[in-house]
């Protein structure tokens, strides 16, 4: 990825700061053509940015070619004739006529943006000044060469790779900093005194009542929430309710006793407690737990008023992780797979926003998938949408209609502004008042007081001396012509209670309408696109979501901006590393010597795949792989287990789930009619498909570390080739690998077998194991790859996720005479090999619809190898173009069916 330098040239060299000798900065211009190159490429050199990391280097190689000896002996720079190498930063980049790209300081508005003109391509660079004094001292006083007049070629690397400098730099600043980390998590983070110490139920400003808004769908759900406690329901005046219903609030007793969810994370806790040692003794009283029911207030007349309402039905385990998580303190969640953290973390989101509207929570983790998954839900919760905000180049995967980067947040602010101005001059118009009160934000605020509000007080002062008049609220309502426009009449005029309530309603909702409206009014001050972006992050957004990556890479940015937060939310937290994980702690600057953080709330499980260290000496002797969730864990601080998965069918489960304390299975997939019927044209619902040598050959390395089996990849893709024909959705079917090799081979199979017929088409997703952990299909095809030593999957972790991809169906490929021997995996392969090992189909069914129970295998047909399943679907692929041609001889002329 590089491109001959058309013309180089240093721009500016500012004076060295006072006590230094190096220039305090070193500015070059370099131009370059992207005339030679396909669409593609040309793309990614035109979506170069401010920041990203650019390499000068000079290349001249030797006249003469090397000898094929020579060659072998020499380095890489002999070989290529590179002589200097320099690194550079970019300050911006222009196209030919001089206009920026890829501008996001605010400098070229959203709407003059235009595609960049011509072929040449202008960097201004900020070079290592560094560097560039040791170079320029080395020619003055040793006459060496000129480096910055040789440079020739302008390289750059891949976006994913190429952070390094910035967060290299967040590091240093970090070490650099006189950096507070909180009081209550200080010494867990250094690994002494007391490894419960920061969990809730010892810190002293915990919440005395939580409301927890819809978590509880019902009365008899709330009391399997709690069984260790002896629930009881009142009435906000305190009398004893007898038909309570949600929502409710909790009111927690002064001293916490009982079972709070939490076991100790080191292995002695963990045998113990599985022996009931930290469970609650049985024969103890239970602990009385009081819970106000409460009617909530109307939310408004209108559709859009009411509350997104939650549907899960949280389990025991679940409720003390959401418990826990709104509490000030440390909470850990080991959850396995399907487990639902998700959807709890966005659970303890929701009931944190409501019960602690002023405070702000930041959002980590490790990818764009799981950060995407996680807004999605969070939309679906009463959470409105203009206090959402999401940070990074992941955002447009947001398969949602709206958009919450930073400039889609800004421009959707907008826009609700002039909807709500035209709201208040409709309301204006109902109360025969001028109509120039909606023509600012400004102006609508001074409406409200002089003319809305005032109007509500007399109403309020008429009502409260005729409650005995039932038409009095439906009669003196100041704002019924506002309110005409609503689906259903507001008011009945037979009851004041009722009537008054859907006053209050009505009222609320104009309230928050001139809320919003307040909200707005930055947006209208502020007129460069950065400054409202800068303002919606650092004052507006109540939710602010980002990678860990983007953390360390913007940190610079978020402490001159004055990002503050109260409350971090880490999801794959297991996946993180250490120092990934402390620098979104330390994000904003400390006040008056003191952190601001007051929740630390950390998602993962330890069990699955850590953080990737290329570097082996890091990995293996500074044991950088292990995550800061996994060493709190060792160290035994107490964590909360999620011990229901409602993801795969309970056969499958019981593949991975002797890896967890005591992993059982929601109900849903024990009765739910789809994980119930088999799959059809397929016996089993899991099976070990042994693959031995295709064409003389098992598994083969064209170079090293880059495994391939070309006999699991034909039988893979014959397999899903057979499961199109049966009319199997490609997007529910994913194929996954243990080796990029493998992988690479598997999509040409596919180009060459899947591509060309439209109906059978490539799959969901062909990755490796490591790639897919986080994310699901409801069919997993895997392929294991080695045939002469187990290589990397001896690691359980990768095993366990391996085994936990999968919903509805797993078929492993693989070399069984090698698995069957792995001691590490023998719990997974002993329950395999259960079962034939030989492919098992049900010919009698050819479609995906079958009433067969998934433990009926019918009447199976025991595919020998490779070679025959290749038959069988070119057999079922003749039949189907035979049927094609068929139905397009019968057909009327003019219909033309895909041949």
């Amino acid at each position: 990825m590089a491109v001959p330098i058309k013309k180089f040239k240093i721009t500016e060299v500012k004076q060295p700061n006072i006590g230094e000798v190096k220039p305090s900065s070193v500015t070059a211009q370099i131009t370059f053509s992207v005339s030679s190159y396909k669409a593609q490429m040309r793309s990614e050199w035109n979506a170069l940015k401010e920041h990203d990391v650019l390499f000068l280097l000079s290349v001249c190689p030797s006249f003469e070619p090397l000898s094929a000896e020579e060659a072998e002996k020499a380095s890489v720079p002999e070989r290529l004739g590179l002589q200097y190498v320099r690194g550079c930063e970019i300050i911006e980049i222009c196209d030919e006529e001089g206009t920026l790209m890829n501008d996001f300081s605010g400098k070229i508005k959203r709407e003059e943006w235009k595609p960049p003109k011509g072929e040449l391509r202008t960097v201004t660079v900020a070079l290592d000044t560094a560097q560039y004094h040791m170079d320029v001292t080395d020619i003055a006083e040793r006459g060496a060469q000129d480096i910055y007049g040789t440079f020739n070629v302008l390289m750059r690397r891949k976006p994913k790779e190429n952070n390094f400098k910035a967060i290299l730099e967040s590091i240093r600043d970090l070490m650099n900093e006189y950096c507070i980390v909180p009081d209550w998590l200080h010494n867990i983070f250094l690994g002494y005194g007391d490894p419960s110490a920061a969990q809730w139920t010892k810190m002293p400003d915990h919440l005395k009542k939580v409301d927890f808004k819809d978590t509880f769908l019902n009365e008899d759900h709330l009391k399997e929430s709690f069984p260790d406690h002896q629930v009881c329901f009142v009435n906000p005046d305190g009398s004893a309710n007898l038909n309570p219903r949600p929502p409710f609030r909790i009111r927690l007793p002064e001293k916490l006793k009982g079972y709070t969810h939490a076991i100790p994370g080191n292995e002695k806790s963990t045998i113990d407690s599985k022996n009931g040692v930290n469970m609650v003794d049985s024969g103890r009283e239970k602990e009385e737990l009081i819970v106000e029911a409460y009617i909530p207030p109307d939310p408004g007349p209108y559709p859009q008023d009411q509350p997104n309402q939650n549907s899960v039905r949280f389990t025991s385990t679940q409720i003390g992780a959401i418990m826990s998580g709104i509490q000030p303190g440390l909470t850990m969640v080991v959850g396995p797979p399907g487990t639902g953290k998700t959807d709890t973390a966005v659970q303890i989101m929701n009931v944190l926003y409501h019960n602690c509207p002023s405070q702000r929570t930041l959002i980590i983790t490790h990818s764009n998938q799981a950060l995407n998954d996680l807004f999605e839900k969070i939309m679906q919760r009463d959470v409105p949408a203009r206090y959402l905000l999401r940070l990074g180049q992941g955002e447009q995967e947001l398969a949602t209609d709206l958009d919450f980067s930073r400039q889609g947040r800004v421009n959707a602010m907008l826009v609700r502004r002039l909807e709500l101005l035209s709201e208040v001059e409709r309301l204006a118009r109902s109360l025969q008042l001028p109509e120039d009160v909606a023509y600012t934000c400004e102006t609508a605020g001074y409406f409200w007081l002089l003319h809305v509000y005032s109007r509500w007080e007399q109403f309020l002062a008429t009502c409260a001396d005729n409650e005995d008049k039932p038409t009095l609220v439906q009669d003196r309502f100041p704002f019924k012509e506002f309110f005409s426009n609503t689906p259903q009449p507001i008011f009945t005029g037979q009851s004041f209670e009722k009537d008054m309530r859907a006053a209050k309603g009505c009222f609320r909702h104009l309230k928050t309408m001139f809320q919003e409206l307040e909200e707005c009014r930055a947006f209208e001050l502020l007129k460069s696109t950065a400054d409202r972006a800068n303002y919606l992050m650092t004052k507006q957004a109540k939710i602010v979501a980002m990678t860990c990556t983007h953390a360390a890479l913007k940190r610079k940015d978020f402490l001159q901006l004055g990002f503050k937060y109260d409350n971090l939310l880490m999801e794959e937290s297991a996946q993180i590393l250490e120092i990934e994980t402390f620098i979104p702690m330390l994000l904003q600057r400390q006040e008056d010597g003191h952190a601001r953080l007051k929740r630390c709330i950390l998602i993962g499980d330890h069990h699955q795949l850590p953080p990737v260290v290329k570097n082996m000496a890091f990995q293996k002797y500074s044991h950088m792989d292990q995550s800061l969730f996994t060493r709190f864990v060792r160290l035994g601080i107490p964590y909360i287990e999620l011990n229901a998965q409602g993801r795969a069918r309970p056969s499958i489960a019981k593949l991975y789930n002797w890896r967890y304390r005591d992993l059982g299975d929601l109900p849903y997939v024990k009765e739910g009619a789809i994980f119930q019927n088999a799959n059809a044209g397929l016996s089993y619902e899991y099976q070990l498909v042994d693959v031995p040598d295709y064409h003389g050959r098992g598994e083969t390395a064209p170079s090293p570390w880059f495994y391939q089996n070309e006999g699991e990849a034909e039988y893979i893709v014959s397999v899903y080739i057979y499961m199109r024909l049966l009319g199997y959705p490609a997007n529910k079917i994913s194929i996954l690998t243990t080796y990029n090799g493998q992988k690479l081979l598997i999509r040409d199979v596919i180009n060459r077998r899947c591509v060309p017929y439209d109906f059978i088409g490539p799959p969901c997703k062909v990755a490796t194991v490591d790639k897919f952990q986080g994310q699901q299909n409801d069919f997993i095809l895997l392929s294991l790859v080695r045939s002469r030593f187990v290589g990397h999957l001896r690691d359980v972790r990768r095993l366990v996720v391996a085994m936990s991809r999968a919903r509805l169906g797993l078929y492993v490929f693989c070399r069984r005479s090698l698995y069957e021997q792995c001691y590490e995996l023998q719990p997974t392969f002993q329950l395999l090999l259960q079962r034939p090992d030989c492919l098992a189909l049900n010919f009698g069914e050819v479609s995906t619809y079958t009433e067969r129970h998934v433990e009926d295998i019918g009447h199976p047909y025991f595919v020998s190898g490779v070679e025959e399943m290749g038959h069988i679907v070119t057999d079922k692929m003749n039949q189907l173009h035979q049927a094609r041609l068929m139905s397009y001889q019968h057909a009327p002329h003019y219909i033309a069916y895909p041949i």
